[in-house]
């Protein structure tokens, strides 16, 4: 007997059976992950190395060209790129698809420590930085204001917005682009500084001298302990303009002799503009696994809160959202699969000619592709493009 002639014979096992597949599929179809495209492991490990004041000869040679060789020799490596600008050194390594991103990030960790005591003893310690996932962020919210300053939008978002995105199920980062820190910049005046006979090299003493983190510690008495706190450090433009940059000959030669010193940005680098005005953009980047349209959804739920706590005159908006898009295409293919259904139940029946025989293609088309989702959740798939048109192009094999 074949195995298709128990079922023939016993309509009842059929039915439980086809319904338990039913089921099955059902309760794959709301767990599975609705993605633009499959889930890919893409990671970039970049190694940025600060050296303040070298040309970007000097990088290239002393600090890019030894990092590059010995990362070169990391396992799972694809290729590498380099940057070498004044002062700064960038070593980017682009991981192997699918490739483990934790031994990746310790090979390459590794491989830095072995060149770190050949490189300038004035260069700041490599700074290795992972990303895995795609770089690309999902959504862009802009803030801007005609009443705050860049620099207040900034330190606003840091503090309180940033870290609330951050924490949402499914979102990565939420890096922050035109951002403006706060910074005490201190411009110095060369004919000043030649006048008076003062190097940049004092100057940078005394500031290293003059403002510092003191952890002095506490005191203890038979009942008592009282924690000391020592205020070494500077907070104002005042305070930073007093400093005594050089004493020669009872001649006090202070900062505000020589320099400029103004609150303002750390670095004027970047600018972002919204509808014509600077604005200071939040990006949402998923997690590798996370799924898009539910991170999107959860982000949009918690806006309206953020909108209620924000500053007077401080406004936002969503300049992009990739949800809308995926979401887009997702629902076309999904169209497209429910007319190759009727296409292909359409052709049988003109080819059978009867109701009745055309009968069962209706009912096992539907089912083998519910029933294919549970397959597809067993085995780690996701409900995108690709998986879909999967689906279109079997139902045309029929």
């Amino acid at each position: 007997m074949r195995f298709t002639d128990l079922f023939i014979q016993r309509p009842v096992l059929a039915v439980v059976v086809n319904l338990f597949i039913l089921l099955l599929g059902v309760r794959a179809l709301t767990t599975l992950p609705v993605q633009q495209y499959p889930t890919l492991e893409n990671t970039v490990i970049t190694v940025t190395t600060v050296y303040p004041g070298a040309s970007a000869e000097l990088i290239q040679g002393f600090i890019t060209t030894p990092i590059q060789q010995v990362v070169a020799d990391a396992e799972g490596i694809d290729y590498l790129t380099s940057e070498s600008q004044t002062g700064v050194s960038v070593v980017t390594a682009n991981i192997k698809l699918n490739y483990n991103p934790n031994a990746a990030l310790t090979e390459v960790m590794a491989k830095v420590a072995q060149v770190r005591g050949e490189l300038p003893q004035d260069a700041l310690d490599p700074v290795i930085q992972q990303t895995t996932g795609s770089a690309i962020s999902l959504m862009y919210l802009s803030f801007f204001s005609k009443e705050l300053t860049p620099e207040q939008i900034t330190d606003y978002l840091t503090r309180a917005v940033q870290p609330k995105l951050q924490t949402i199920e499914g979102v990565a980062q939420a890096p922050m682009f035109g951002d403006q820190a706060f910074a005490m910049r201190v411009w110095l005046d060369p004919q000043r500084i030649a006048a008076v006979g003062v190097t940049t090299t004092e100057v940078v003493a005394a500031l290293l001298a003059n403002n510092y983190q003191a952890a002095v510690g506490q005191t203890k008495g038979d009942f008592i302990t009282v924690n000391i706190n020592a205020h070494t450090d500077l907070n104002t433009v005042a305070g930073f303009q007093d400093i005594v940059v050089s004493a020669k000959e009872d001649n006090l030669v202070r900062l505000r002799d020589v320099a400029q010193v103004t609150l303002s940005s750390a670095t004027d680098d970047s600018l972002v503009t919204f509808n014509g005005q600077q604005a200071i953009f939040l990006g949402i980047n998923p997690t590798p696994a996370a799924n898009p349209l539910s991170t999107i959804g959860a982000v949009r739920a918690v806006l309206p809160a953020i909108q209620k706590q924000l500053p007077p005159g401080l406004e936002f908006a969503v300049v992009y959202d990739a949800t809308v898009y995926i979401q887009a295409s997702i629902n076309e293919v999904a169209q497209t699969l429910v007319e190759a259904v009727l296409i292909v139940i359409g052709v049988i029946f003109l080819f059978l000619g009867s109701a009745r025989a055309m009968l069962i293609p209706v009912v096992t088309i539907p089912l083998s592709l519910i029933g294919a989702a549970f397959l597809m959740l067993t085995m780690g798939f996701s409900l995108n493009l690709l998986t879909l048109l999967a689906m279109v192009l079997a139902i045309g094999l029929v």
